[in-house]
């Protein structure tokens, strides 16, 4: 039976664990954009894409306030003591995506959407592969969740391994 009333230390309050014990913790910024798009396939009759999409195959398009939160995993850094500073993620964020897509026309205005029919599942697809590539080595792009209305979201958590995802 141990007679010490003191605890071990542990964690970030304790002394700096070895490299292989560093705590892997995720962070999510949040952000939004406004967007207008249009759902439909120009190789349907308007027949059929009004009977798939309903309202939103409107040729006089609709708009959406979207959310979107982005989450990186990463190891703890010992001397700032962030997984990521979350302005270079927010600056990330707006760069890659929110700059290009806010009070813009899905369809028309956005060239890496070009070709694309912009569902919320692709947009967040494309998202995904547009803001991946911009995050620093020291971070991994977790999930990213995308709501279109307060009722609707969709969440991407990355392709599968050995396989690329389109848009």
């Amino acid at each position: 039976m141990s007679t010490s009333s003191t605890p071990t230390p542990r964690g970030p309050a304790g002394p700096p664990p070895g490299p292989d014990l560093r705590p892997r913790v995720q962070v999510t910024r949040h952000m939004h954009f406004s967007a207008a798009h249009r759902l439909f396939r120009p190789d349907w009759s308007d027949e059929e894409n009004d009977r798939v999409f309903g309202d939103c195959a409107n040729p006089q398009w609709h708009g959406h306030n979207y959310e979107i939160e982005v989450t990186v995993d990463g190891e703890i850094d010992p001397e700032t003591g962030y997984v990521m500073d979350l302005k270079l993620l927010k600056d990330a964020i707006q760069g890659e995506v929110i700059d290009d897509v806010d009070h813009r026309n899905l369809n028309e205005q956005v060239s890496w959407l070009a070709g694309v029919n912009p569902t919320t599942e692709n947009l967040v697809v494309a998202i995904w592969n547009r803001l991946a590539p911009a995050l620093p080595d020291s971070v991994e792009l977790r999930r990213i969740v995308l709501r279109e209305t307060p009722r609707n979201h969709v969440e991407y958590t990355g392709p599968r391994a050995g396989q690329g995802d389109a848009p």
